[in-house]
């Protein structure tokens, strides 16, 4: 249904530019024969030439200013052009209100081709969802709907083919050009177990892919959900500028009806000259620049964006980015892999390493806990093969396993399950600086005592350090908030050199500590990817989500990172300083011209020509501006 509501947007958009070029172009050529008969002396049949123009020239603009007068009861920048022709009319300044209506009108589909080019850039995600599957059923080939998928099946995706769904590799290896969902350009391979994304492209081997979201829950859709909410959600400067404009043009036209008089009055102008300059002020007075300042150099951010993996909720948020004093992060998930990794292994004198992991993942193998499903993990990376099944598995709550292997008693724990005696006669210093460094220990002992300790944390992301680093150069603070104890947090906050850590935290003390930051700094950002940082990252002035985090934290976040990438919140906050950049520089511009046209305007010095060209090169101007953040 999204997709219908896109691409029938998509349609009405092209159907909409070419028909105000069609009757702009119509509306020029009534223009140029009005003038022809006009040298030939042809006065009736130029002015109806004229006038031809005016009513197909002017369709559009005239239908715009009038709906919004008579339905939403607001005044705005189309009705001052309608006006200040018809004003020149009357005066019989046919040609200058002739042109002003072709100018207006073909500034206008030009305004209409550009504004759409963000919306379509947009729009253009939608292109990236395939629309059919080929499904592995009974051992047959089967094309069905990508919307009726359903979670288990298994989808055939050969090469250069689009991957319908988010899923799992269940067969095969291949390399996954992501750009689509990440904006990264370098493909990455995939192997078995591997997650792949609906809207990638699988480069050059085939594989199955097993479906675990259904179409709508699919990272995919997300994207497009939350890009299509962004773009009809209006920044506060934009909601200040469209309340503005109602105000000044009631503004304009009070002070255009005094110009009616008062120059004659005044000045000695003819009353001719001073209604023509009255006219002359509808049309440099208008502030179209002004109102076209914001709202395309807005979409084009918020599209860069989306190309690049960073999903912003609307304007408002990636506006307030630019802002952000401080940003504080969620430790697990976040700052770390969220998935503790095996870092060290202590054995006893004459024991080899790969007999001792062989033990101990053959039984750890029968355990769900994440310490011992990283263990397992990390030997069959070691190409550690398990076969033989443990006897007589016990899980012991809280505490460890116990079972017999090959004849032999083990128990595979916490230091005080095997025994704090023994363990210190066992590598106790190493021990000990391990603990000190946050890794978690894993103690295994046989019939004999001790047999091996394994080392495990939950090492730093990559991007992570960097991400750090990118911020001490914006100058922007950062702390790490977690709810570990004191040493994991020292260590983590040593390795990524964060600014500031706070250990043992819970939820609630999240939005407290979150909470002092917006009070000592103004303005604050919260990273999360849990359940648990929902309430901060609302807490926040600006919340982001990682991609692949809980469904709470993306919707409570106003930012979501597609990939998991901190770096990329270097990119975003980068990118809202130059909107904010350009949105200033484009307010700039189009006040002075503004200024300058109605300072010429009562010297006497720009014509209506003149003044349209003005008024509507700067709205050109300004909008083309703004599109320049579609770029990089």
């Amino acid at each position: 249904m999204m997709g219908d509501n896109l691409e029938l947007t998509k349609e009405r958009s092209k159907l909409s530019e070419h028909q105000e070029l069609i009757f702009a172009g119509f509306g020029g050529l009534f223009l140029l024969l009005g003038i022809v008969l006009q040298n030939m002396e042809m006065q009736q049949l130029a002015i109806a030439s004229f006038l031809a123009s005016y009513l197909i020239g002017g369709y559009f603009k005239a239908k715009e200013g009038f709906t919004d007068l008579v339905v939403e009861r607001s005044l705005n920048v189309e009705l001052l052009m309608i006006l200040a022709a018809i004003g020149a009319a009357i005066i019989g300044y046919w040609v200058e209100g002739a042109i002003l209506i072709f100018i207006f009108s073909l500034s206008g589909a030009l305004e209409t081709y550009t504004l759409n080019k963000s919306h379509r850039e947009i729009s253009a995600l939608m292109e990236l969802q395939p629309e059919e599957a080929t499904v592995l059923r009974d051992g047959n080939e089967k094309v069905i709907a990508v919307t009726a998928l359903q979670i288990g099946d298994q989808v055939l995706v050969k090469p250069g083919e689009r991957v319908p769904t988010d899923g799992t590799i269940f067969k095969g290896q291949t390399t996954i050009d992501e750009a689509a969902i990440t904006g990264e350009s370098i493909p990455v391979h995939k192997k078995l177990d591997d997650q792949v994304f609906a809207g990638t492209v699988n480069l050059n081997g085939a594989i199955t892919v097993k479906v675990t979201k259904t179409n709508d829950e699919t990272l995919f859709q997300k994207i497009i959900e939350l890009v299509q909410t962004a773009k009809d959600e209006k920044s506060p400067s934009q909601l200040f500028i469209e309340k503005f404009e109602g105000t000044y043009v009631k503004g304009v036209l009070i002070v255009v009806a005094l110009m009616m008089f008062a120059p004659h009055y005044l000045l000695g102008w003819s009353w001719t000259e001073t209604f023509y300059r009255a006219m002359v002020m509808l049309v440099v007075a208008s502030p179209c620049a002004l109102v076209a300042s914001i709202m395309p150099a807005t979409l084009s951010a918020i599209s860069n964006g989306a190309r690049n993996g960073i999903l912003f909720k609307g304007g408002v948020h990636l506006e307030a980015l630019s802002s952000i004093k401080a940003i504080a992060l969620d430790k697990t998930g976040t700052l770390t892999k969220g998935k503790p990794e095996v870092t060290d292994i202590l054995v006893k004198d004459g024991v080899q390493k790969q007999d001792f992991l062989y033990t101990v993942a053959t039984i750890e193998s029968h355990s769900t806990h994440p310490l011992a499903e990283s263990i397992v993990a990390y030997a069959r990376k070691e190409e550690i093969i398990l076969q033989a099944q443990p006897e007589n598995v016990e899980d012991v709550t809280g505490w460890g396993l116990t079972a017999t292997l090959d004849g032999k008693q083990y128990k595979i724990g916490k230091r005080s399950f095997i025994g704090d005696e023994a363990a210190d006669q066992f590598y106790k210093q190493e021990a000990e600086d391990l603990t000190a460094a946050g890794k978690t220990l894993v103690y295994v002992a046989d019939e004999d005592g001790i047999y091996g300790i394994i080392a495990l944390q939950d090492t730093v992301r990559d991007v992570a350090i960097e991400a750090i680093r990118q911020f001490h150069e914006a100058g922007i603070y950062s702390i790490m908030i977690t709810g570990d104890h004191e040493k994991t947090a020292q260590a983590i906050a040593k390795e990524t050199n964060i600014d500031e850590y706070i250990a043992n935290c819970l939820p609630e003390t999240k939005v407290e500590k979150v909470s002092g930051l917006k009070q000592k700094y103004g303005s604050v950002a919260m990273v999360g990817d849990g359940i648990n940082d929902a309430p901060a990252l609302a807490t926040a002035n600006v919340g982001i989500a990682m991609g692949t985090g809980t469904d709470v934290a993306i919707e409570t976040a106003d930012i979501v990172l597609v990939k998991n990438d901190l770096s990329k919140i270097a990119k975003a906050i980068n990118l809202s300083k130059r909107m904010n950049k350009i949105i200033k520089q484009n307010i700039l511009f189009s006040i002075s011209v503004i200024v300058l046209l109605i300072i010429g305007n009562f010297f006497q010095q720009v014509s209506l020509p003149l003044g349209v060209i003005g008024h509507e090169g700067s709205t050109i101007l300004v909008i083309l501006n703004g599109l320049r953040l579609l770029r990089g």
